[in-house]
Protein backbone atom coordinates (compact mmCIF):
# COMPACT_ATOMS: atom_id res chain seq x y z
CA UNK A 1 0.00 0.00 0.00
CA UNK A 2 1.14 3.57 -0.65
CA UNK A 3 2.66 5.57 2.26
CA UNK A 4 0.48 8.27 3.84
CA UNK A 5 1.22 11.99 3.73
CA UNK A 6 -1.13 14.06 5.88
CA UNK A 7 -1.69 17.79 5.90
CA UNK A 8 -3.25 20.07 8.46
CA UNK A 9 -5.48 22.65 6.74
CA UNK A 10 -5.33 26.08 8.37
CA UNK A 11 -1.94 27.80 8.00
CA UNK A 12 -0.39 24.57 6.71
CA UNK A 13 -2.28 24.31 3.42
CA UNK A 14 -4.69 27.25 3.69
CA UNK A 15 -2.98 30.62 4.05
CA UNK A 16 -5.13 32.96 6.16
CA UNK A 17 -3.59 36.02 4.54
CA UNK A 18 -5.62 35.45 1.37
CA UNK A 19 -7.71 32.38 2.38
CA UNK A 20 -6.20 30.37 -0.47
CA UNK A 21 -3.99 27.31 -0.85
CA UNK A 22 -0.70 28.33 -2.51
CA UNK A 23 -0.39 27.08 -6.09
CA UNK A 24 2.89 25.34 -5.27
CA UNK A 25 1.18 23.31 -2.51
CA UNK A 26 -1.62 22.17 -4.83
CA UNK A 27 0.91 21.27 -7.54
CA UNK A 28 2.95 19.30 -4.98
CA UNK A 29 -0.10 17.35 -3.84
CA UNK A 30 -0.86 16.39 -7.45
CA UNK A 31 2.70 15.10 -7.85
CA UNK A 32 2.48 13.16 -4.57
CA UNK A 33 -0.83 11.54 -5.48
CA UNK A 34 0.70 8.84 -7.68
CA UNK A 35 2.92 7.43 -4.92
CA UNK A 36 1.21 8.53 -1.67
CA UNK A 37 -2.16 8.31 0.01
CA UNK A 38 -3.21 11.95 0.52
CA UNK A 39 -4.82 12.71 3.89
CA UNK A 40 -6.20 15.89 5.46
CA UNK A 41 -5.84 15.97 9.27
CA UNK A 42 -7.68 18.98 10.65
CA UNK A 43 -9.76 20.48 13.42
CA UNK A 44 -12.43 21.21 10.81
CA UNK A 45 -15.31 19.01 9.74
CA UNK A 46 -14.38 18.86 6.07
CA UNK A 47 -17.93 17.73 5.24
CA UNK A 48 -19.37 21.02 6.51
CA UNK A 49 -20.51 23.69 4.08
CA UNK A 50 -17.64 25.89 5.27
CA UNK A 51 -14.97 23.39 4.22
CA UNK A 52 -16.23 21.30 1.31
CA UNK A 53 -14.68 23.72 -1.20
CA UNK A 54 -11.23 23.03 0.25
CA UNK A 55 -11.94 19.29 0.42
CA UNK A 56 -13.01 19.17 -3.21
CA UNK A 57 -9.98 21.19 -4.30
CA UNK A 58 -7.46 18.92 -2.54
CA UNK A 59 -9.35 15.66 -3.30
CA UNK A 60 -7.89 13.68 -0.36
CA UNK A 61 -8.06 9.90 -0.23
CA UNK A 62 -8.95 10.05 3.47
CA UNK A 63 -9.71 12.69 6.10
CA UNK A 64 -9.08 12.94 9.84
CA UNK A 65 -11.83 15.44 10.75
CA UNK A 66 -12.42 17.35 13.96
CA UNK A 67 -9.11 16.41 15.58
CA UNK A 68 -9.62 12.70 15.07
CA UNK A 69 -13.21 12.41 16.26
CA UNK A 70 -14.33 11.46 12.73
CA UNK A 71 -12.24 9.55 10.20
CA UNK A 72 -13.41 8.96 6.64
CA UNK A 73 -12.04 7.12 3.63
CA UNK A 74 -13.88 8.38 0.59
CA UNK A 75 -17.57 8.33 1.53
CA UNK A 76 -17.08 5.72 4.28
CA UNK A 77 -16.93 6.72 7.95
CA UNK A 78 -14.46 4.32 9.58
CA UNK A 79 -14.48 5.92 13.04
CA UNK A 80 -16.65 8.34 15.04
CA UNK A 81 -16.46 9.61 18.59
CA UNK A 82 -18.76 12.04 20.38
CA UNK A 83 -18.04 14.05 23.52
CA UNK A 84 -19.05 12.44 26.80
CA UNK A 85 -22.20 14.36 27.73
CA UNK A 86 -21.52 14.49 31.47
CA UNK A 87 -18.03 15.89 30.81
CA UNK A 88 -19.46 18.35 28.28
CA UNK A 89 -21.93 19.66 30.83
CA UNK A 90 -19.14 20.17 33.41
CA UNK A 91 -16.94 22.06 30.94
CA UNK A 92 -19.76 24.39 29.93
CA UNK A 93 -20.59 25.04 33.57
CA UNK A 94 -16.92 25.78 34.31
CA UNK A 95 -16.68 28.20 31.36
CA UNK A 96 -19.62 30.23 32.65
CA UNK A 97 -17.46 31.37 35.58
CA UNK A 98 -14.54 32.46 33.38
CA UNK A 99 -14.11 35.41 30.97
CA UNK A 100 -13.52 32.94 28.15
CA UNK A 101 -15.81 31.30 25.61
CA UNK A 102 -16.29 27.59 25.00
CA UNK A 103 -18.66 25.98 22.52
CA UNK A 104 -19.01 24.76 18.98
CA UNK A 105 -20.88 25.05 15.71
CA UNK A 106 -23.44 22.42 14.77
CA UNK A 107 -24.78 22.78 11.25
CA UNK A 108 -25.31 26.51 10.71
CA UNK A 109 -25.89 27.34 14.40
CA UNK A 110 -23.37 28.36 17.05
CA UNK A 111 -23.59 27.29 20.69
CA UNK A 112 -21.13 29.21 22.88
CA UNK A 113 -20.79 30.24 26.50
CA UNK A 114 -20.16 34.03 26.40
CA UNK A 115 -21.04 34.53 22.71
CA UNK A 116 -19.92 38.17 22.96
CA UNK A 117 -16.32 36.88 23.23
CA UNK A 118 -16.73 34.94 19.97
CA UNK A 119 -18.31 37.95 18.27
CA UNK A 120 -15.41 40.19 19.31
CA UNK A 121 -12.91 37.56 18.14
CA UNK A 122 -14.58 37.25 14.72
CA UNK A 123 -14.75 41.01 14.20
CA UNK A 124 -11.05 41.36 15.09
CA UNK A 125 -10.16 38.55 12.68
CA UNK A 126 -12.55 39.07 9.76
CA UNK A 127 -14.19 42.42 10.36
CA UNK A 128 -17.64 40.90 10.90
CA UNK A 129 -19.54 38.18 12.73
CA UNK A 130 -22.36 36.45 10.92
CA UNK A 131 -22.96 33.66 13.41
CA UNK A 132 -26.40 32.63 14.64
CA UNK A 133 -26.03 31.97 18.34
CA UNK A 134 -28.25 29.52 20.19
CA UNK A 135 -28.52 28.44 23.84
CA UNK A 136 -25.21 26.66 24.62
CA UNK A 137 -27.02 24.49 27.15
CA UNK A 138 -28.63 22.74 24.18
CA UNK A 139 -25.26 21.21 23.29
CA UNK A 140 -25.76 18.38 25.78
CA UNK A 141 -28.71 17.24 23.68
CA UNK A 142 -26.63 17.17 20.47
CA UNK A 143 -23.80 14.99 19.20
CA UNK A 144 -20.66 17.05 19.79
CA UNK A 145 -17.29 15.77 18.63
CA UNK A 146 -14.97 18.68 19.41
CA UNK A 147 -15.28 22.19 20.81
CA UNK A 148 -13.48 25.50 20.49
CA UNK A 149 -12.06 27.69 23.25
CA UNK A 150 -11.69 31.44 22.65
CA UNK A 151 -9.27 33.06 25.06
CA UNK A 152 -5.64 33.26 26.08
CA UNK A 153 -3.08 30.56 26.83
CA UNK A 154 -3.36 30.91 30.60
CA UNK A 155 -7.09 30.17 30.49
CA UNK A 156 -6.51 27.16 28.24
CA UNK A 157 -3.93 25.70 30.63
CA UNK A 158 -6.23 26.27 33.59
CA UNK A 159 -9.07 24.42 31.86
CA UNK A 160 -6.81 21.51 30.92
CA UNK A 161 -5.67 21.25 34.55
CA UNK A 162 -9.30 21.32 35.72
CA UNK A 163 -10.26 18.55 33.27
CA UNK A 164 -7.45 15.99 32.77
CA UNK A 165 -9.72 14.10 30.34
CA UNK A 166 -9.24 16.77 27.66
CA UNK A 167 -6.60 18.41 25.51
CA UNK A 168 -6.87 22.17 24.98
CA UNK A 169 -4.59 22.69 21.97
CA UNK A 170 -3.78 26.36 21.30
CA UNK A 171 -4.09 27.70 17.76
CA UNK A 172 -0.94 29.17 16.20
CA UNK A 173 -2.25 32.73 16.72
CA UNK A 174 -2.76 31.93 20.44
CA UNK A 175 -6.23 33.49 20.44
CA UNK A 176 -8.05 30.22 20.95
CA UNK A 177 -7.81 26.45 21.04
CA UNK A 178 -9.37 23.14 20.11
CA UNK A 179 -10.98 21.23 22.98
CA UNK A 180 -10.88 17.46 22.46
CA UNK A 181 -11.16 14.40 24.64
CA UNK A 182 -7.74 12.75 25.00
CA UNK A 183 -9.05 9.44 23.66
CA UNK A 184 -9.49 11.08 20.23
CA UNK A 185 -6.75 12.97 18.40
CA UNK A 186 -5.21 13.49 14.99
CA UNK A 187 -2.53 10.98 16.01
CA UNK A 188 -5.10 8.30 16.81
CA UNK A 189 -6.80 9.11 13.50
CA UNK A 190 -3.51 8.41 11.72
CA UNK A 191 -3.15 5.14 13.62
CA UNK A 192 -6.65 4.12 12.51
CA UNK A 193 -5.85 4.94 8.88
CA UNK A 194 -2.64 2.91 9.08
CA UNK A 195 -4.68 -0.03 10.33
CA UNK A 196 -7.25 0.51 7.57
CA UNK A 197 -4.66 0.73 4.78
CA UNK A 198 -2.39 -1.88 6.43
CA UNK A 199 0.76 0.20 6.47
CA UNK A 200 3.16 0.86 9.38
CA UNK A 201 3.33 4.24 11.08
CA UNK A 202 6.92 4.50 9.89
CA UNK A 203 5.50 4.92 6.37
CA UNK A 204 3.73 8.18 7.22
CA UNK A 205 4.57 11.87 6.88
CA UNK A 206 2.61 14.60 8.70
CA UNK A 207 2.67 18.38 8.15
CA UNK A 208 1.31 20.86 10.72
CA UNK A 209 1.63 24.26 12.38
CA UNK A 210 -0.41 24.29 15.63
CA UNK A 211 -0.49 22.42 18.91
CA UNK A 212 -3.39 20.22 17.77
CA UNK A 213 -0.75 18.81 15.38
CA UNK A 214 1.69 17.99 18.18
CA UNK A 215 0.67 14.36 18.69
CA UNK A 216 0.50 13.52 14.98
CA UNK A 217 3.87 15.21 14.34
CA UNK A 218 5.41 13.11 17.13
CA UNK A 219 3.87 9.80 16.06
CA UNK A 220 4.33 10.01 12.28
CA UNK A 221 7.34 8.47 10.59
CA UNK A 222 8.36 12.00 9.61
CA UNK A 223 6.84 14.98 11.41
CA UNK A 224 7.27 18.24 9.51
CA UNK A 225 6.52 21.64 11.07
CA UNK A 226 5.83 24.65 8.88
CA UNK A 227 8.20 27.61 9.17
CA UNK A 228 5.26 29.59 10.58
CA UNK A 229 4.51 26.91 13.20
CA UNK A 230 4.48 27.43 16.94
CA UNK A 231 7.89 27.03 18.57
CA UNK A 232 6.72 24.06 20.66
CA UNK A 233 5.73 22.21 17.51
CA UNK A 234 9.02 23.00 15.77
CA UNK A 235 10.89 21.44 18.70
CA UNK A 236 8.79 18.27 18.40
CA UNK A 237 9.20 17.93 14.63
CA UNK A 238 11.78 15.90 12.73
CA UNK A 239 12.15 18.74 10.24
CA UNK A 240 11.13 22.39 10.00
CA UNK A 241 10.33 23.59 6.49
CA UNK A 242 9.75 27.10 5.15
CA UNK A 243 6.59 29.09 5.99
CA UNK A 244 3.33 28.51 4.16
CA UNK A 245 3.83 31.53 1.90
CA UNK A 246 7.39 30.52 0.99
CA UNK A 247 6.58 27.14 -0.61
CA UNK A 248 7.04 25.22 2.64
CA UNK A 249 5.09 22.15 1.47
CA UNK A 250 6.93 21.91 -1.84
CA UNK A 251 10.38 22.49 -0.35
CA UNK A 252 9.98 19.81 2.32
CA UNK A 253 8.79 17.26 -0.25
CA UNK A 254 11.80 18.09 -2.44
CA UNK A 255 14.15 17.83 0.55
CA UNK A 256 12.92 14.32 1.40
CA UNK A 257 12.83 13.19 -2.24
CA UNK A 258 9.05 12.74 -2.19
CA UNK A 259 8.80 14.68 -5.46
CA UNK A 260 11.35 15.58 -8.12
CA UNK A 261 12.51 19.02 -9.05
CA UNK A 262 11.41 19.83 -12.58
CA UNK A 263 14.16 20.84 -14.98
Amino acid sequence: MKPIVSFDVDMTLLDHKDWAIPASALETIEKLRENYTIVLATGRDMDSVFSTGIRDLVKPDAIIHLNGTKVTVGDNVIYEHTFDKALLRKILSYAENTPYSVGTTVGDRDYYIHPEVVKRHDINLWGECGRRFEDPGSLVELDVRTMAYIGDEAGAKAMEEEFPEIHVHMFADKRGADVVERKASKAMGLVRLCEYFRIPLTETVAFGDSMNDYDIIKIAGKGIAMGNAMDELKKAADYVTDPIDQEGIKNACLYFGMIRQEA
